[in-house]
């Protein structure tokens, strides 16, 4: 297909983001538009991987408040940006937002688009809550297009006043990238694959913990739950990669039920997980939408999580799963223990949960969203 001249340049600090986030849109917009994606990559040819030939420009964007290295990178972007004059910038996380933004506003880019997918500093207090929170007003000033993964969340940031609601979006009912039900479908296979792998027998309940383990993902409040459920046919899978020795706190927390743990680090094929899994759990204390529960649900996999902003875009309460209050140990042992004793509930709560997957959150749709938002602005 001739492709237009117009140039969209994509920011984002990690490979992990564009290959989870942002790999589907990329392909799409490619066939129309002239592509770069710039990202702390060791390997400038990583979409190559996926049948993409789109150039990929490595700049080591430190994920945390690094300013020496942060002044290099932005930069770096303003020459970049100073060159090879793009049509549009669009960065998707925090640092890699503020620079994107600082750069291409310095560089007079004329469209200036910034994804928003969840704050740092929602929980915090003080100097440190302000401190963060002037960087996301400062990218939404700089930014000509607020795009928000959830409706819940751009509620909350046009609350505090961080966001404009003539100047944000939310496509759909919610996410960046919908889920590929490609991918995450039912399969036996796995099921049979995984349970086999990791002993854990086909009739025991699993409930499955997939993401970073970190204090903000609340991965200590399900261990301290999980030590207190009573079921001893009941395993709790964790997958994904620990961010500060979580592994061994979690086994402190659980030191007399360890044989019901399974541990599992950073993995490229989660649908194999969620197959062998019956429930899912995040309770997160901040969560932009949370895209593993609809991911979970396009696979007939209910969750249980915290009732906070993005989460109760992916969860409707007693619907599609279930909803408590950040940190309330108390009754997430109540719901796990209900849903291991109640066999219809799990399956009506997982019936409705894949759905309303199926109907809103294919990958599709968010694709044809953001296709038909680029022809709009360009």
């Amino acid at each position: 297909m001739f492709k237009q001249s117009k140039k969209i340049y994509f920011v984002a600090n990690v490979e992990f983001t564009v290959i989870n986030f942002l790999l589907s849109h990329i392909r799409t917009l490619s066939q129309h538009y002239e592509l770069t994606v710039i990202c702390n990559t060791d390997n400038n040819a990583f979409l190559k991987k996926y049948g993409l030939n789109i150039k990929v420009i490595p700049l080591n964007i430190s994920r945390n408040i690094h300013l020496i290295n942060d002044v290099f990178c932005l930069i770096r972007l303003v020459l970049i940006f100073s060159k090879s004059r793009p049509d549009v910038v669009h960065s998707i996380s925090p640092k890699s937002g503020l620079l994107a933004m600082i750069a291409s506003f310095v560089c007079c880019v004329p469209i200036r688009i910034h994804t928003f997918t969840g704050q740092v500093w929602a929980n915090l207090k003080g100097f440190s809550k302000q401190f963060l929170k002037f960087f996301d007003i400062l990218i939404s000033i700089l930014s000509t297009h607020n795009i928000v993964d959830s409706e819940s969340q751009r509620k909350f940031l046009i609350k505090e006043k961080v966001l404009n609601l003539n100047k944000s979006i939310v496509f759909g009912l919610g996410s960046v990238s919908g889920v590929n039900l490609k991918k995450f479908k039912e399969n036996k296979k796995f099921f049979l694959k995984i349970r086999r792998k990791l002993k854990i027998p086909n009739n025991s309940l699993v409930y499955l913990y997939l993401g970073r383990l970190n204090k903000d993902k609340g991965v200590l409040d399900l261990a301290k739950c999980f030590s207190r459920i009573s079921s001893k046919n009941c395993f709790l899978l964790i997958v994904g990669p620990d961010e500060g020795n979580y592994v061994k706190k979690i086994k402190i927390i659980n030191k007399d039920k360890l044989l019901n743990i399974r541990f599992v680090g950073l993995t490229e094929n989660p649908e194999e997980y969620l197959s062998a899994s019956n429930v899912l759990c995040l309770p997160s204390y901040r969560e932009g939408f949370g895209n593993v529960i609809i991911e979970a649900a396009s696979m007939g996999v209910p969750s249980v999580g915290s009732h906070i902003y993005g989460i109760t875009d992916a969860i409707i309460d007693n619907k599609t799963g279930l909803l408590h209050k950040p940190g309330d140990i108390r009754v997430m042992v109540n719901y796990l223990e209900r849903l291991a004793k109640d066999e219809k509930l799990l399956k009506d709560l997982g019936k409705e949960a894949k759905k309303r997957a199926l109907r809103d959150f294919d990958s599709n749709l968010l694709v044809n969203y953001w296709l038909d938002f680029y022809k709009l602005i360009l």
